[in-house]
């Protein structure tokens, strides 16, 4: 858990559960688990863990011999002995298994017993009643054999059944016990995350270095950062320089050398130089604050499929108390002698195995494992839904600038005419331009400055979106940008200008026009790198089946050419940004599934548009609030990886359904004794309670799948 951050305990099957302080959800019984992982052993959980298994180890040394005394008749050179019979060792059974049903099995009967006054049935309803039938009917058989009918006595005695009640509670809490050893380790993707960041920071004072708990980091505090280090928080470099390792935020191993003024991470390494560092982002507002909280915001989110295990749910153990009571009826009615022994042993039996636990943890647990793998990945997931929308996707929409492109434009080419200088022509451009907060304009300064070039103060600077810029320096006009908007600007004679542009527009370049005093004056071509890894991104995502559309406001030839180089199939060219959200609902209406990649801030819209809307994440600066599912690395090989892990994850939840369904459809009817009339075939209730232990387990444990899932 970050640092400062509100302790929080949810239910992991209904996350709408949510209080301050550990205890038992009340509507299913299970444990409380915190909201957010802490980055070591979670004492709660820990504690449970360490509570359930103390009680199976007793019960289950408790339970042995009483299984051995009530099996013995079974066994041939015992069978034939007096004791086996005997009075004693009934009541060693009854002493036995006491503790066993009553200390060992406390647990379920406080959780059942609370979900019916709660009137929230659940699987610890329907445990508490089965072994509660089986331990009381045996203990008034034994001590009351009188009250019962002479069909059901044997020599004054009454089958006892102290074995299945002490049997079924020890396999429940084995079953916990498994449950809680592979459920702890679902948050291991956020544990890890967690353990990136060092417990202590050493903070910089005037009598020397003080070494503090990262939770007593201020904003504004000075850090020292040594050698194999890792940094702390977010914040700058103040003093020194060094090089550190930054594949939790880029994905690359390589490290960045970082000098004064420079942006670090908190969780990267620090290679072999030393720093000072002022820390500008702390606990949860650092970026793997951000990470962990929105990872566990997401394997707390239901997912749309969840809906149909909880309509099932609801109805589910008051139809199965049913099923139990019909049981019970049938069997006294119809069954054989001893009527109430069969019909109370398979009452039981069906109560027993028909837990509905395996049904309520087979979404969360693929979710919960799912999402904390996609973290590992650089992949966050702001919630289930996203995830199993994803799964549908057939169009891809991506945006062109910081999504295929680096989005980092660079001056390509100084193009003058008419008798214009070229450094003058560069000078009064770039001077105007550095009034404007265009990427494009940010190119034309940066490459300027590269030249040496000295600018001027600009009078009457106007901006026009979407069209250009205007302004008087040292007396001169000039204006720069689209043809029409220079056109609209009074300037004529273009035509030769936008001749020269085709070429470059065919390179991939975007041409920038320039008049100066009334008259053309120039291009500037500038050109946004296509991203390295984006090629393989695209052939990734060809491979899954996706059809992807480009979308962008650069010219048609521009985008064009970039589309050529990646063999893109869709292009829309020259779009504002508020249109994009038309092109979206354009496809949408064509019912196609589509998700949209962008920036995650000028997209906004479109993005929540999209039935998955995907932000391509600039390293420290996570946008995630339009998105579904954001990219930390900004790598459009990332998206490949989401659709990857999505469909994995519906795929795993879809078995943990089939086969949570599957058994209790074919484990309910069996356990009533359907197969009785033609194979002479009973389930016992031990053999009900095993079955519906390793239900769960077995559901987790096809969830855990997912930790090694290749994306």
């Amino acid at each position: 858990m970050t640092p400062a951050q509100k302790i929080i305990y949810t239910c992991p099957m209904h996350p709408e559960v949510q209080q301050d302080h550990p205890g038992n959800c009340p509507k299913c019984g299970m444990t409380l688990v915190l909201k957010t992982p802490t980055a070591g052993p979670d004492a709660e959980e820990n504690a449970e863990l360490h509570d359930m298994t103390r009680r199976f180890w007793i019960g289950a040394a408790l339970t042995l011999p009483v299984l051995v005394l009530a099996m013995a008749h079974l066994i041939p050179a015992l069978a034939r002995q007096a004791w086996v019979d005997s009075h004693a060792l009934r009541w060693t059974q009854f002493a036995l298994t006491t503790p066993v049903v009553w200390w060992a099995g406390w647990p379920f009967f406080h959780r059942g017993w609370r979900s019916i006054v709660t009137r929230h049935l659940n699987m610890f309803t329907l445990i508490a009643i089965g072994v509660g039938a089986a331990f009381m009917f045996s203990a008034a058989a034994m001590l009351m054999p009188d009250l019962f009918p002479p069909t059901m006595q044997h020599e004054g005695k009454v089958a006892i059944y102290f074995e299945a009640a002490a049997v079924i509670v020890v396999l429940v809490l084995l079953g916990q016990v498994l449950e809680l050893r592979a459920r702890s380790r679902t948050g291991s993707a956020i544990k890890a995350l967690l353990n990136l960041v060092p417990p202590t920071a050493r903070q910089v004072a005037p009598g020397g270095d003080n070494e503090v708990p990262l939770d007593q980091v201020k904003v504004g505090d000075w850090l020292r950062v040594v050698p194999g280090d890792r940094v702390p928080v977010d914040g700058a470099v103040v003093e020194g320089h060094s090089s550190v390792e930054e594949s939790m935020v880029t994905g690359e191993s390589l490290p960045v050398e970082k000098t004064v003024g420079d942006n670090v991470t908190g969780g990267t390494v620090n290679g072999p130089g030393s720093f000072v560092m002022r820390a500008e982002r702390v606990g949860s507002d650092t970026l793997l604050g951000q990470i962990v909280n929105v990872v566990a915001e997401a394997q707390r989110s239901r997912a749309p499929i969840q809906g149909l295990a909880d309509k099932v749910a609801g109805i589910f153990v008051p139809a199965v108390l049913a099923v139990s009571v019909i049981t019970f009826v049938v069997w006294m009615w119809l069954g054989p002698e001893p009527k109430l022994a069969h019909a109370i042993v398979n009452a039981v039996a069906v109560l027993i195995i028909a837990c509905p636990c395996a049904l309520g943890l087979a979404t969360p647990m693929s979710i919960m494992v799912g999402v904390g793998r996609g973290a590992q990945e650089g992949v966050l997931v702001k919630n289930a839904e996203a995830l199993e929308r994803l799964e549908k996707v057939t169009t891809l929409v991506v945006d062109k600038t910081g999504t295929l492109t680096e989005g980092k434009p660079k001056l390509m080419d100084v193009l003058p005419t008419g008798g214009f200088d070229a450094k003058e022509f560069l000078r009064l451009a770039a001077s105007l331009e550095q009034n404007s907060e265009h990427p494009l304009a940010a190119a034309i300064v940066q490459g300027a400055k590269e030249q040496g070039i000295v600018f001027e103060a600009v009078k009457d600077f106007r901006s026009v979106t979407a069209g250009g810029v205007l302004g008087t320096i040292a007396g001169r006009t000039v204006i720069i940008g689209k043809p029409d908007f220079l056109r609209h600007e009074q300037i004529t004679g273009l035509e030769p200008l936008e001749a020269s542009a085709v070429k470059l527009q065919e390179e991939g370049k975007t041409a920038i026009f320039v008049a100066i005093d009334g008259k053309p004056a120039g291009i500037l071509a500038v050109a946004d790198p296509i991203k390295s890894t984006t090629p393989e991104a695209i052939r990734e995502l060809h491979a899954l089946g996706l059809q992807l559309v480009m979308l962008t406001g650069d010219n048609r030839r521009t985008a064009a050419a970039v589309a050529r180089q990646l063999g893109l199939e869709t292009v829309e060219a020259e779009i504002e940004p508020a249109e994009k959200v038309a092109q979206v609902k354009k496809l949408r209406a064509e019912r196609k599934h589509v998700a949209m990649a962008g920036d995650g801030i000028n997209d906004a819209p479109a993005l929540s548009e999209a039935e998955v809307g995907i932000a391509m994440g600039t390293g420290t600066d996570v946008a995630i609030q339009s998105a579904g599912i954001t990219l930390v690395r900004g790598d459009l090989r990332g998206i490949a990886k989401a659709i990857r892990l999505s469909r994995a994850t519906m795929r795993n939840i879809r078995q943990n359904l089939f086969f949570a369904f599957l058994y209790n459809a074919l484990g309910i009817p069996v356990a009533a004794g359907v197969l009785y009339p033609f194979f002479g075939l009973l389930l016992s209730p031990i053999i009900a309670g095993a079955a519906m232990s390793l239900s769960s387990v077995s559901v987790v444990s096809n969830a855990l799948r997912l930790r090694n899932v290749s994306l």
